[in-house]
């Protein structure tokens, strides 16, 4: 009797082990799947890269935690956040930074060797259609293009074309020399879902429908790189234009 209580009470101590693993294993899989929900809002936003108003107070927002190569020092603290209405989406990021520069004032230059931020997306959950890539520095200048991948069958949005989509920033010029101090700027933005319908096809943003994306920091020509992400991107070096690795953003 003794022998048989002791195999019983082994059998269920080992079965409850397996169990807890097997949920462990569960949720980290879970936590790999990167999904954010964009609120739908009822009014448009000013645009004035203000971080602290209605209503972006009372939207969640996405944290930049992932990085490529080493963990940076210091670690910028990257913020943004989503919304929508009939008409467009609406995006803003706060960055708490230090060894900010910014230099390239002309429309669609390497905004990316300056401090900067990055929206990239698929309009749909179709990745073999291509992305697009809004890439913004701390002034102001932008990059916006569509592609298949990288640098294959690329179209760069014209300049004239951009000009639908009203930005602010708080930094108001050329950084130059390099802000050594600490230093918190945002980018804030309207993006009209009508400029993306010419280059590719889009689910309209409506309750449920899912896009594909990625938030991006980068400060490639400062004295202090940087390579962050919102999701995880397991590749060696610096590499942004990898939609395989985007996450999901669901509208509200």
């Amino acid at each position: 009797m003794g022998n048989n209580i002791l195999l019983f009470l082994s059998v269920s101590l080992f079965l409850t082990f397996m169990l807890v693993i097997n949920g462990c294993s569960e949720t980290e899989e879970e936590d790999k799947n990167y999904m954010y929900t964009v609120t739908r809002i009822d009014q448009p936003i000013e645009i004035n890269a203000e971080w602290n108003k209605e209503p972006w107070n009372n939207i969640p927002s996405i944290r930049l935690d992932n990085h490529i190569r080493e963990e940076p020092e210091p670690r910028p603290e990257v913020h943004v956040k989503v919304s929508y209405d009939d008409e467009a989406l609406y995006v803003i990021f706060h960055v708490q930074d230090q060894y900010v520069r910014c230099v390239v004032e002309e429309y669609f230059g390497p905004v990316w060797t300056d401090s900067c931020v990055e929206f990239f997306f698929t309009p749909n959950t179709d990745l073999s259609e291509g992305y697009f890539n809004l890439e913004t520095n701390c002034i102001g200048t932008a990059l916006f293009a569509f592609q298949k991948e990288r640098g294959v069958g690329r179209v760069d949005i014209p300049e004239s074309t951009f000009k639908k989509v009203k930005l602010a920033h708080s930094i108001p010029s050329v950084v130059e020399p390099e802000i050594t101090e600490p230093v918190t700027w945002t980018i804030e933005y309207r993006l009209p879902v009508e400029i993306l319908t010419k280059y590719s096809d889009v689910t309209q943003p409506a309750s449920g429908v899912e896009w594909r994306a990625n938030f991006y920091k980068i400060a490639d020509k400062t004295s202090h790189p940087h390579y962050l992400s919102w999701a995880l991107i397991e590749h060696p070096e610096p590499h942004f234009h990898l939609p395989e690795y985007f996450g999901t953003i669901v509208f509200e």
